[in-house]
């Protein structure tokens, strides 16, 4: 009964974010259709006092002050992770409690020690079992949940890790409460040995040790510093637990194997999800081609068109294989821009909608910043050819969901930092065509931008003239850029009333003081960038619920 009560759990955890995300899509629906034609949208901008303490103590807490998304670095090269949100805290520490209790509920622990140690093992090992079956879904690309319950990946790899730690240590457990029981009477030694002697409980031992040794290797210390190598021991580590678990319950046939057939199922889908995706997008039509493009301060610009036709939304992400650089090696990138072309030259082509429609060929640019391992190499091998442009082959996964669409906001406040412009940038454009047909409830779109070096608008500048020359765009959007490091005050000018360039970081209290002021309708507040910058909004928007109607909305990708 155990594990129907554990999945019962998740069953009513899954139907309570259902309800949730059914709920806001429909305000959203709402609030969209009703503010098509309304300019002011008063009745939007106000805040809910109870729900304002909700989202500023809860939903958008972080678990202490300020500090969510923002690394602990030891050192320049030890890296320790990033700390929960309040809701995703409260989540851990309860399926952790819960767990908990199924393993000591209703154990009288004054009998004797075999007894107690035998419904120890019983529960643990049980458990242990169940709960893969969450984890491995977690872990999947290709996990439905994300799209169902509209919650990021990021927070689902997150749940992934912590919820690998808790079937770790239900293993450890379920191994020492039998260890114990067996030293009770033929010694350590003899337990030890008798482990070895029975291929039953060989092969149970061989999958506890391979779960300790993930635990161990997933470690931010550990991950960060060797990710290429993490992965593949990861993955290697997982497949020889799920065997040496498979083996240890299908010699004695027990009723656990069943869990384990759906554990093995889920891998099989999403591996075979993510091949048919690459089979689709990649093959056809004379396959992919790549164009590779180095940029100022060690960055690229990768541009791919695809063999079939990619109904792009902003905020998508996809993972990319490039075998010359790092074979079978895939990483996710977020999707800069879009546009229809006929070849990978770099030049965009004038082209009708009709011979679009026939040639059917997408191109999608992404943004990588040059920094270790295979992002390095891409810009190392692009910088090395004459003028600076590499064409190769390359295998776009995807697409993957991104952030929602921001459609339904009066006001809308993108904050980028760095190579965080790529997930602005499409929501940019996205909304300013909006305003122009009429097709969205916005009205105010400010994009804050933080960079280094001047140097860095040209990662974007092709993509930002053409926003630029959209109609209607004056009406409707604000750009600011803020350069930190400026070599000279020359290099600071602002084009016109609605480009403005400043030196220095960005007030971001300030800004958003500002336009809370003058906030049209419900405002999304959305950021992309370093950690410091994220928790900076994050703490921005906590301080002005009461102000406003003010939603938050942070893009992460943690690993």
């Amino acid at each position: 009964m155990l594990s129907h009560y554990l999945l019962l759990v998740l069953g009513a955890i899954s139907a309570a974010l259902l309800a949730w995300r059914f709920t806001t899509l429909l305000v959203r629906y709402v609030r969209t259709v009703t503010c098509l034609h309304n300019d002011t949208q008063r009745y939007f901008a106000q805040p809910s006092e109870k729900y304002s303490w909700f989202k500023k103590n809860v939903q958008y807490a972080p678990i202490l002050s300020k500090r969510h998304n923002r690394e602990f670095h030891l050192s320049s090269a030890v890296n320790v992770g990033t700390l929960p949100t309040r809701m995703q805290l409260v989540f851990l520490l309860g399926y952790l409690a819960t767990n908990v209790a199924f393993c000591v509920m209703t154990i009288e622990f004054s009998g004797s020690l075999k007894q107690v140690a035998a419904l120890v093992r019983n529960r643990t090992g049980y458990l242990a079992v169940v709960n893969m079956i969450p984890l491995f879904l977690m872990a999947g690309r290709n996990n439905p949940l994300i799209n169902l319950l509209g919650i990021s990946f990021d927070t689902f790899n997150l749940l992934h890790r912590w919820l690998g730690r808790i079937v770790m240590l239900e293993a450890v457990a379920h191994t020492l409460a039998w260890l114990v029981s067996k030293a009770s009477t033929d010694r350590w030694d003899g337990a030890f040995n008798a482990i070895f002697k029975a291929p039953f409980l060989m092969w149970g031992f061989i999958s506890t040790c391979a779960m300790v040794v993930i635990s161990i290797q997933a470690a931010s210390i550990f991950r960060h510093a060797y990710y290429e190598t993490f992965k593949l021991a990861h993955i290697v580590l997982a497949i020889l637990s799920v065997l040496g678990l498979w083996y240890h319950l299908d010699l004695k046939k027990l009723p656990q194997l069943k869990y384990l057939y759906a554990v093995v199922s889920l891998w099989v889908f999403d591996r075979a999800a993510r091949l048919l995706r690459v089979g689709y997008r990649n093959i056809g039509a004379g396959g992919t081609k790549t164009l590779v493009e180095a940029l100022p301060d060690g960055a690229c610009r990768v541009t791919v068109t695809m063999a079939r036709p990619w109904n792009f939304k902003p905020g998508q992400h996809a993972y990319l294989y490039m075998p010359t650089i790092g074979f079978w090696q895939s990483h996710p990138f977020t999707v800069a821009w879009s546009d229809e072309a006929d070849q990978p030259d770099g030049e965009k082509l004038p082209i009708r909608r009709q011979d679009v429609l026939a040639a059917k060929k997408t191109t999608l640019s992404f943004i990588i910043r040059g920094r270790t391992g295979f992002t390095s190499t891409l810009y190392n091998r692009a910088a090395a050819h004459p003028d600076g442009k590499m064409v190769t082959r390359c295998f776009v996964e995807g697409p993957y969901r991104g952030s929602s669409r921001l459609h339904s906001y009066g006001t809308v406040m993108l904050f980028a930092g760095g190579v965080g412009i790529t997930q602005a940038v499409p929501h940019v454009r996205d909304l300013v065509g909006g305003y122009s047909n009429g097709t969205v409830a916005t009205r105010k779109v400010i994009l804050v931008w933080a960079i280094q070096s001047p140097e860095h608008l040209e990662w974007i500048r092709p993509w930002m003239t053409e926003v630029l020359a959209m109609e209607k765009r004056r009406e409707v959007l604000r750009i600011m850029l803020f350069v930190s490091r400026p070599r000279s005050t020359k290099e600071i000018h602002s084009p016109s009333s609605t480009v403005q360039m400043f030196p220095g970081r960005p007030n971001i209290d300030t800004l958003l003081g500002m336009e809370v002021e003058n906030q049209i309708g419900t405002m999304a507040v959305s950021v992309c960038g370093p950690g410091g910058l994220s928790d900076e909004v994050r703490r921005a928007v906590r301080n002005r619920q009461y102000q406003g109607n003010i939603d938050f909305v942070e893009e992460a990708f943690s690993w």
